[in-house]
């Protein structure tokens, strides 16, 4: 894991790395108007009592992929940020120690205080393992 004290402190806050990031061992791999992917690794920390991916992991990968998604901002444009309303997460199928997990999400629609998403969480092999939707308020960050 990166350690966040070494971090410069001109990086980025609204990317994914440090704290809850860093824990779970997601990275944000697209970012771009309206779109964005984040993915996963599965190991052994992610799995379950039965040895499948525990499915907290799918829902954060959803939950992550479709707040970034609404909150793209170019360079030089002042931040945005969300937080989650609402989340639907449907386990299609069982993440595994190895796979590779890719959940893209879109922006579906909103406009100046709410945005809703959909996303879908694919294996390496282009295997559907799950989708979501969200419902996302945006905030005003703290100074």
């Amino acid at each position: 894991m990166p350690d966040a004290s070494k971090q410069s402190p001109a990086a980025d806050p609204l990317r994914a790395h440090g704290g809850f990031a860093d824990l779970v061992g997601y990275e944000l791999t697209m970012w771009e108007e309206d779109v964005a992917e984040v993915a996963l690794t599965v190991a052994e920390r992610h799995l379950n009592r039965s040895g499948l991916m525990h499915g907290g992991v799918l829902g954060t990968l959803i939950d992550t992929a479709c707040g970034y998604c609404g909150c793209y901002a170019p360079q030089g444009e002042p931040p945005r940020r969300a937080v989650t309303l609402s989340l639907t997460t449907n386990f299609i199928g069982a993440g595994q120690p190895g796979q590779r997990l890719t959940a893209r999400a879109q922006r579906s629609g909103g406009g100046k205080s709410v945005f809703f998403a959909d996303c879908t969480v694919m294996d390496q092999e282009g295997r559907v393992v799950g989708s979501g939707q969200g419902t996302f308020k945006y905030i005003t960050p703290r100074a």
